[in-house]
């Protein structure tokens, strides 16, 4: 079968600060909200914290070499706030200027593209202090540090992602308390989802000032959520799950409003008090393109007892990853159809797909993990089914790289294409990072269309 990608079709993999530079306590970096979280006993699985993590911060040079090794047209990575900016404030940390600097041009002389996300997760511990993302303070602090790393890496950056998956960081770290800064607030949580929408719009506003030659998008996570039955009561739950995790995000960005069953269904927390006047249009400012991340399938059924949202989640149908995450293709497909028909026609990045297994290391240290290359393949897949159906789809980024550490999870988890022993750091390139290195070379023909 001919492939499906269009040519320059943007082969990549992604990764995230806390999660691989470790460092936590070198080169002037502050404090994160991750790094408390993860200090704080029985917040992280086994007690596991990024203050090393794959010490990417002294091996960048060959994880950078292994990239190039395996073709990957892009790289996402994301600079981490609490390094460039430790008080949340002011000038940025020349140590942390000149580290991320030598990275992009080593980038660029490689002919890789860089995708440079501003936020995963890391907010200063200093402004978590001072009320983190419920306060309207903290958006405003983080228009400054876009403004600001704008200025010092934008001749340096292909592709800008100001957010990484805003719900994650509202609901995960200030309403379920499983990610930090580890709340428990649903109202406080809304606000955080309003505050980082406002802090989207204030960085786009500043990259397109201050770093005019990148493109700026977004990271949005979009699940696939149905009803279990056709019953009225599940159809709804599932709009309102649908509306809670996906739509709450997406039409502020692309139509400048939030949604108004949703506004309705939280009006009792007076939430959106929190908006105010040119917020919704500085957050639906024009983006070049749109990024998704995608990891769910959730089939949900009416619950009364649920005060969130009125819903819960049915077991998984298919197999699952090691997360316990259904395997699930066509959801794929569905999101990316879906934000193409009923939201914007921009190009699409797939910003993160990918998924953690028991990987086997084998006596002579290699990993054959046909499980992820299975997953990969049929993911991959269904994302060229959506580019035959109208989708704009210019690229794909696996998550992740590398192992690492999984939040949570600690390093329980492995997503990474290679493998990282945390005891010695080695690095050692999976059976998936051979196979995707084909899949690259071949611009995805050498995927399994048969």
């Amino acid at each position: 079968m001919t492939s499906p990608f269009p040519d320059g079709f943007l082969w990549g993999a992604s990764t995230a600060a806390y999660q691989i530079e470790g460092a936590a306590a070198e080169g002037g970096r502050g404090p994160s909200i991750w790094d408390t979280f993860a200090q704080t006993p029985g917040k992280v699985k086994n007690g596991d914290t990024g203050d090393t993590a794959c010490d990417h911060y002294h091996r960048w040079r060959e994880d950078f070499g292994i990239a190039a090794g395996l073709g990957l047209k892009a790289y996402r990575l994301s600079v981490s706030w609490a390094r460039l900016q430790p008080a949340g404030r002011g000038d940025l940390n020349p140590e942390a200027v000149a580290f991320y600097r030598e990275q992009l041009a080593d980038l660029r002389d490689k002919g890789i593209r860089s995708a440079v996300t501003l936020y995963h997760w890391d907010l200063p511990q200093v402004l978590e202090d001072e009320g983190g993302w419920p306060e309207r303070s903290v958006a405003e602090c983080f228009g400054d540090y876009a403004r600001r790393t704008a200025q010092a890496l934008g001749d340096l950056v292909d592709e800008w992602i100001p957010i990484n998956e805003a719900w994650c960081a509202a609901f995960l770290g200030y309403h379920v308390g499983v990610h930090a800064p580890g709340r428990q607030d649903r109202t406080a949580a809304l606000r955080a989802a309003h505050h980082l929408n406002v802090a989207h719009g204030l960085a786009v506003a500043a990259i397109r000032e201050h770093a005019p030659a990148g493109k700026v998008g977004s990271a949005v996570i979009l699940t696939d959520i149905e009803a279990a039955t056709d019953k009225p009561e599940d159809v709804a739950a599932a709009r309102l799950s649908d509306g809670g995790g996906n739509r709450l995000f997406l039409d502020p960005l692309f139509r400048g409003a939030y949604p108004e069953d949703m506004l309705a269904h939280f009006a009792p927390t007076g939430a959106f008090d929190a908006v105010l006047p040119g917020d919704m249009e500085s957050i639906a400012a024009p983006l070049d393109f749109v990024g998704v991340n995608h990891y769910h399938r959730f089939v949900v059924e009416a619950d009364p007892n649920d005060e969130h949202l009125g819903n819960r989640s049915l077991p998984p149908q298919h197999a699952v990853t090691g997360f316990g995450w259904e395997i699930h293709p066509e959801s794929l497909r569905r999101v990316l159809t879906r934000l193409s028909t009923e939201y914007t026609g921009l190009p699409v990045y797939i910003t993160e797909s990918g998924a953690s297994f028991e990987d086997a290391v084998a006596a002579d240290g290699s990993v054959d993990d046909a499980d992820r290359v299975d997953y990969l393949d049929g993911y991959m897949r269904a994302a060229g089914r959506a580019i035959e159906q109208g989708v704009n789809l210019q690229g794909y980024f696996v998550w992740s790289l590398l192992d690492n550490f999984e939040w949570a999870e600690g390093y329980s988890k492995r997503f990474g294409i290679v493998r990282v022993d945390y005891e010695t750091q080695r690095r050692t390139p999976k059976r998936s990072a051979e196979w995707y290195r084909d899949v690259i070379a071949s611009n995805g023909a050498s995927l399994n269309w048969a």
